[in-house]
């Protein structure tokens, strides 16, 4: 049975990262912001619809720091990163509404102070009238740097029970906090934390609520709220594991012990290591925070988004610099003495599986003087090696590095050869914050160890059902690598045991039959791709709903249902598939 309307994808998942919109009629009917599918949905993917456990430590805090009636509030996990928000905010604000946005910054007490290891969490919110609650949003989304919703668990009951207490400072202002040192490299900064987090003492004894009052300790909190059946000190552990898989110097499948023991082998690149990769609350900060560090490292000049990118990859651009679809185009700019700070792009891209002409891209940006970022979410690093024609590859380790569908995450590796790998690293160890929450960091590396295996199962079911539907006439359309126009340059990326990655899009001849397609398939469905599960998506619709026209000018057609393929059987599948292309046939009758 399909996954009722508004619930969790996967279904009875507490941080599930996907909700289901298990119809067409949803998918328009959540665009549209209509009640009927607004009012059941229990979760949404994370950057989008923010989690009931943030939601209510928003509210708590508030009622403890501002004015439930007016007033709201965006969390991070550091101060830097509310200062973000509060700018922005400020930038759409006249003058004299500015003292209404405000940043309140919680840290543990000294009651949480334990010893070496014990779980903590910093948060800072930043209060802003309901009013401005859109543009607020818009860095929640675009920057990918808010609180999990399992950090919001944590910190709700730490509050609750006062082992996080407001940190009392002299200076309010943003000008003030935004003028603390930095003492980087941050990757495990903070004495009694594991979660890298900096944090200064508060500056006077705050009242403690009812745990402390009543003579709970900090160690019998920790136990509670995590129980028997997670090892959070091992967060450190996990982060390394997770970055070992990631620069490519681990690729077996192994439990943590064995993980941290493996001799290293070698990497993507020469000369990479774990310590060139850099873990993120998500994939769009790992984007967007290497958008930043370009900008610190060498200067405001405009990036260039390159092809038909993740919408989000684009909103963070589109202000920044200049939106190019064609190489030769791209070319000419640069010989016309046109300069910039770098190339974003998807290799291969979203929804077309199209794969840019990294070579000709490298020898541009190596000629003219620009850095090449690359999002290798869709094929992962498994199939294709990308990093070597890259300065800084992103991924969103949500998608099939976890598979499991529960836990954010992203990452982002420099290449030790590229061009500006010194300037780049230099400036990584500076700014870089360690802001991944323990509880995650562990739910990673427990789902990602068995990445290599299903990456192998995943390639064979999709070349497999591609190749069925690629032979029914029913279908207008296979967007797969393989099958690609650009497949040759695919190939040439392509590691020996590479395949084609598990995600493909497929159109119809007509709206109706993708309408029929999509509302028969009998898989989950909703926003995401990369699960352990089967997942369907009408993803025009869903990431360019108010751009349709435009992204049909672009010969992407507005009615395309995309499918990432998961972990079911091969018969499974094709007999879903099959009774989904029996609906189109009837569709076309």
């Amino acid at each position: 049975m399909l996954q009722a309307l508004g619930g969790t994808v996967p279904p009875n998942t507490d941080h599930a990262v996907s909700v289901s919109l298990p119809t067409w009629r949803a998918n328009v009917g959540y665009e549209e912001g209509e009640d009927w599918v607004i009012s059941k949905m229990v979760c949404g993917y994370p950057r989008f619809f923010v989690h009931p456990s943030i939601q209510k430590l928003a509210q708590e805090i508030i009622r403890r720091h501002g004015n439930p009636e007016t007033e709201t509030a965006t969390l991070f996990a550091s101060v830097k990163t509310a200062l973000l928000c509060q700018s922005f905010i400020l930038s759409k604000l006249p003058a004299e509404d500015a003292r209404k946005v405000r940043i309140v910054n919680f840290i543990p007490s000294p009651h949480a102070e334990a010893g070496p290891t014990t779980v903590t969490s910093s948060l800072s919110a930043v209060i802003y009238p309901k009013e401005h609650a859109p543009i607020s949003k818009q860095v929640w989304q675009h920057s990918g740097n808010g609180i999990s919703s399992r950090r919001g668990e944590f910190c709700l009951r730490a509050l609750e029970d006062g082992f996080l207490v407001e940190e009392k400072v002299p200076a309010t202002s943003a000008e003030s906090l935004s003028q603390r040192p930095c003492k980087g490299p941050r990757r495990y900064q903070g004495k009694g934390s594991i979660t890298g987090i900096t944090r200064s003492p508060p500056a006077e004894a705050s009242p403690l609520a009812n745990g402390v009052e009543d003579g709970r300790d900090y160690a019998q909190f920790i136990e509670e709220r995590f129980g028997r059946n997670l090892s959070t000190m091992l967060a450190n552990q996990a982060k390394l594991a997770v970055r070992k898989r990631i620069s490519g110097v681990l690729t077996a499948d192994v439990e943590l012990p064995e993980a941290l023991e493996a001799d290293s082998a070698e990497g993507r690149v020469a000369g990479i290591s774990e310590d060139d990769v850099y873990l993120y609350p998500s994939g769009m900060s790992a984007i967007f925070n290497a958008h930043q560090t370009l900008l610190a490292s060498r200067g405001q000049l405009k990036s260039i988004c390159f092809g038909f990118p993740y919408t989000d990859t684009l909103k963070i651009l589109q202000k920044m610099g200049a939106r190019l679809f064609d190489l030769d185009d791209l070319e000419a700019r640069l010989k016309n003495g046109e300069r910039f700070l770098g190339l974003f792009l998807e290799a291969p891209g979203n929804p077309l599986l199209r794969t840019p002409d990294l070579v000709r891209i490298r020898s541009l940006a190596d000629k003219y003087d620009f850095a090449v970022v690359v999002d290798e979410t869709i094929s992962n690093f498994i199939n294709i090696n990308v990093l070597r024609y890259a300065d800084i590859v992103a991924s969103s380790l949500t998608k099939i590095f976890s598979g499991d569908s529960n836990v954010m995450g992203g990452g982002a590796v420099l290449n030790p050869q590229g061009q500006y790998y010194k300037l780049l690293k230099e400036t990584y160890e500076r700014d870089y914050e360690d802001i991944y929450w323990a509880e995650d960091a562990v739910f990673l590396e427990r789902n990602s160890r068995d990445f290599v295996a299903r990456i192998d199962k995943i390639n064979s079911t999709s070349e497999n059902i591609t190749a069925m539907l690629k032979d029914s006439p029913l279908i207008k359309e296979v967007h797969y690598p393989k099958y690609s126009p650009t497949r040759p340059i695919y190939d040439s990326l392509r590691n020996p045991n590479g395949g084609y990655g598990g995600l493909f899009s497929v159109t119809f001849h007509s709206n109706a039959e993708a309408i029929a397609f999509y509302d028969t398939l009998e898989v989950l469905k909703g926003p995401s791709l990369g699960t352990n599960f089967t997942l369907a998506s009408p993803y025009v619709l869903l990431a360019h709903y108010g751009e349709l026209e435009w992204a049909k000018s672009f010969n992407v057609d507005p009615d395309l249902v995309r499918i990432s393929v998961g972990l079911e059987e091969v018969s499974d599948l094709r007999s879903r598939f099959k009774t989904a292309l029996d609906a189109v046939e009837r569709a076309r009758k």
